[in-house]
């Protein structure tokens, strides 16, 4: 039987004006009881890179680069089933209260998927609005192969342009 996940509250504020999603995180993340938690995920490179700031492991640090520049961070499932960390594998699973976060934070405006498979969640359970913008990124884990950590950052850019 698949191991039950229960996801993180966001990583939000009052000045959020941008919403990243991925799915749910994986066991890694949820051992450290943190977004992106892997080592090997390009994520918190990613964004470091983009804002020009020195990389650190220092997880307050971390959350506080995406409180700064306007960014939150949720996942779109709240509890699910599965067994390893593959969105793939994603069963019996119940979507997050986004009518919630979105009354609570009304900033919001432009919403990133961390990957096809957030988005087809979001797609299933929420629905997307027209009031926001709406795209997909390619996934930061190190499961995505096809694409370089240069070429991720490329296609991550587009963030600040909001």
């Amino acid at each position: 039987m698949a191991n039950r996940k229960i996801a993180f509250p966001p990583i939000s504020n009052s000045n959020s004006r941008i919403l990243i999603l991925g799915t749910m995180p994986g066991d890694r993340s949820l051992q450290l009881q943190q977004y992106y938690g892997h080592g090997g995920n390009h994520f918190w490179k990613i964004m470091f890179t983009l804002f020009n700031l020195p990389f650190t492991k220092d997880y307050e640090v971390r959350k506080q680069l995406l409180l700064n520049n306007g960014i939150a961070l949720w996942d779109v499932l709240q509890t699910c089933e599965c067994e390893g960390s593959s969105d793939n594998n994603i069963i019996n699973e119940k979507a997050n209260d986004f009518q919630s976060f979105y009354n609570k934070h009304a900033g919001v405006r432009t919403v990133y998927f961390g990957s096809r498979k957030a988005e087809n969640f979001y797609d299933r359970y929420i629905g997307k609005s027209p009031n926001k913008i709406y795209r997909v990124l390619p996934s930061p884990s190190s499961a995505n192969t096809w694409k370089s950590f240069d070429e991720k950052l490329s296609d991550w850019k587009v963030i600040l342009e909001r």
